[in-house]
């Protein structure tokens, strides 16, 4: 796992990321100041444009809290006239109908008791509203109220109304009520430049609302924040805040009161839809400015080291490379066009392959020489016992004695051995390893041809898996291989229920690097023991201590084996010729003369 994730960040260990992190520490604190200067200008400018938006909200409602403050004015002043005509409604409705003809700004004034009746208003006549929501609403809290009256018939139509409670001493009488219409609280409403993309509209302290500005007086729901209540925004008095609006749009929104207690606005805002917004910093661009300078930074000195560094050491590394994996053909050229550090790392380098080009052709040729005179030692050595086999041959031919015969033929055996020993090492591409497969497979061979009795039909069975071996360790397991095999020709017999006598020779290594060989030959019914002197089994014994192997021997019906389990010293080397993994040889033994018998 952490090989993995090394592998994985190792682009962080090359010249050019390290270049990259370390401008990008440097230009880091001028960023961090640009941010945070431009961030502060940015939360100036937004905070200045809060502040104006109260003043535009404020603005914008100025001509309705005038005609709400003389609304409130006119009912006070209508009190006392009130109570000198309080028992003549003729009179008092005649007062307020004057009233109303000496201005134009209201539609309706009356007095209304606490019973509901309303005989004293500008409409005259006797009127109950003791059902309508306005008296209700004074009976259960008396007081100043300014409400939005319903389509009334009393009054006309839907007006906004202001309510003034009147007493006359310490008890109250009813309320004086003055009302004008909903168009012209709106059209009271600025519209100058100051107020441009600005919504207002005006509520009372129980969230009704009561005027709505011209633009937006179809579907003024679409400009207020999402999840507020209007009354939830008394307690945001004279503040700005953002919020999303129900439309979607990211607004700032600003209370402020008209009538305080009474009546307030609230002015809705889309900073993006302001000409004036356009002109100002914002967040996104306080944080994308210092990064193109960063970009730009990096890029440029980037290109700048990579032209004079970087190109230049990944030449250099081509030619170690290439020089590294055998490219001897001539000293890497030095690189002109670099820095003078760099070209003198490349002259550097330039002397050491031109040095280490020669000492190795020199180290060659002698290894080469060296070569040649070992594999011609092991050719001489290989002839040498070749010749003795074969003086020992010649003898044996001419011997009469059976026993002085086989003596010889035991020690021609060996000697062919050792020689076939040395032919493999004279033939090996690596003078100090033997292929031990291939070196068994031919003494065997070679063993069969030569000791199978005429007219035996003895069958010979291999399985060799791939050996690789030093000399220290092939010579004593090609000898006791010999000696094994040597006994199994000699003493392998007709098993019951068998066609012919056989001989089988196994090799095979594990996964825990131990090597196996079993040579195990067919056993006849009661034959008699042969005669021997014993040597062959002192010499496996001392060629098994040798390895230092473990050896066992085991007879089972028509069977006799012999294994062998050490550890080889194994050598990895290039894939040789496969061996044959099964094969079977069934030998008929021919006379001197070469007649078949």
């Amino acid at each position: 796992m952490l090989r993995r994730l090394r592998e994985r960040f190792e682009f962080t260990r090359g010249l050019g990321f390290r270049l990259g992190s370390l401008l990008t520490v440097a230009i880091l604190p001028i960023g961090l100041i640009s941010v945070i200067q431009t961030l502060h200008l940015s939360r100036e400018y937004e905070r200045s444009s809060e502040i104006a938006l109260l003043g535009r909200t404020s603005a914008a409602a100025a001509g309705e809290r005038a005609l709400l403050q003389g609304a409130l004015g006119s009912a006070d002043a209508l009190g006392p006239a009130v109570l000198e005509t309080l028992n003549n409604p003729g009179a008092c409705s005649e007062i307020m109908s004057r009233f109303l003809q000496s201005t134009a700004i209201f539609a309706y004034a009356g007095f209304t008791r606490l019973d509901g009746r309303t005989d004293c208003s500008s409409v005259g006549g006797e009127h109950d509203l003791s059902d309508s929501i306005e008296f209700r609403d004074f009976v259960a809290n008396p007081g100043t109220f300014v409400t939005s009256s319903g389509n009334m018939p009393i009054m006309g139509g839907s007006m906004v109304t202001v309510s003034q409670p009147l007493y006359q001493g310490e008890e109250l009488l009813g309320f004086i009520a003055v009302a004008m219409s909903h168009d012209l609280l709106r059209s009271s409403h600025m519209t100058t430049y100051i107020t441009e993309g600005v919504r207002i509209l005006t509520f009372n302290n129980l969230g009704q609302v009561l005027s709505i500005d011209q633009d937006s007086a179809q579907d003024f729901s679409r400009y207020l924040p999402q999840d507020y209540d209007l009354t939830t925004l008394l307690s945001r008095n004279d503040t700005t805040f953002r919020a999303l609006a129900n439309n979607g749009e990211h607004r700032v929104f600003s209370v402020v009161p008209v009538v305080p207690g009474l009546v307030y606005a609230l002015g809705s805002w889309n900073q993006t839809q302001s000409g004036v917004a356009g002109l100002g910093l914002t967040r996104f661009w306080a944080v994308l400015l210092p990064i193109l300078i960063w970009a730009v930074s990096l890029t440029v000195a980037y290109f700048a080291v990579f032209r004079l560094v970087i190109s230049h050491i990944g030449v250099l590394r081509q030619q170690m490379r290439r020089f590294a994996i055998g490219d001897r053909s001539r000293p890497p050229p030095v690189l002109r066009n670099a820095p003078q550090e760099i070209q003198d790392v490349s002259q550097t380098f330039h002397n050491m392959a031109r040095i280490l080009i020669r000492d190795e052709a020199a180290l060659e040729e002698a290894v080469t020489e060296k070569t040649v005179l070992l594999k011609e030692v092991h050719h001489r050595v290989k002839n040498n016992l070749q010749l003795i086999a074969s003086i020992l041959n010649m003898q044996i031919r001419v011997i009469t004695d059976d026993d002085a015969r086989r003596v010889l033929r035991s020690v021609q055996d060996r000697v062919s051995s050792l020689a076939a020993i040395y032919h493999n090492l004279y033939q090996a591409e690596h003078l100090d390893l033997v292929e031990a497969d291939r070196l068994i497979g031919e003494i065997i061979n070679q063993m069969s041809k030569a000791s199978v009795g005429p007219g035996t039909g003895l069958a010979v069975e291999t399985r060799l898996a791939p050996l690789t071996l030093l000399p220290d360790q092939a010579v004593p397991l090609s000898l006791l291989a010999t000696e094994a095999f040597t006994n199994a020709i000699k003493y392998a017999g007709m098993a019951a229920g068998q066609e012919r006598p056989w001989v089988r020779v196994i090799m095979e290594q594990d996964e825990a690097g131990m090597t196996r060989l079993e040579i195990a030959n067919s056993v006849g019914p009661a034959e008699p023991e042969a005669d021997g002197s014993g040597l062959g089994s002192q010499l496996i014994e001392a060629f098994a201590t040798q390895l230092d192997g473990e050896m066992t021997i085991t007879e089972d019906a028509g069977q006799f084996a012999l294994r062998l389990v050490f550890r080889a010293e194994r050598v990895q080397k290039g894939a040789g010729p496969a061996p044959q993994d099964h094969q079977t040889l069934v030998l008929t033994s021919t006379a001197r003369d070469g007649s078949q018998h």
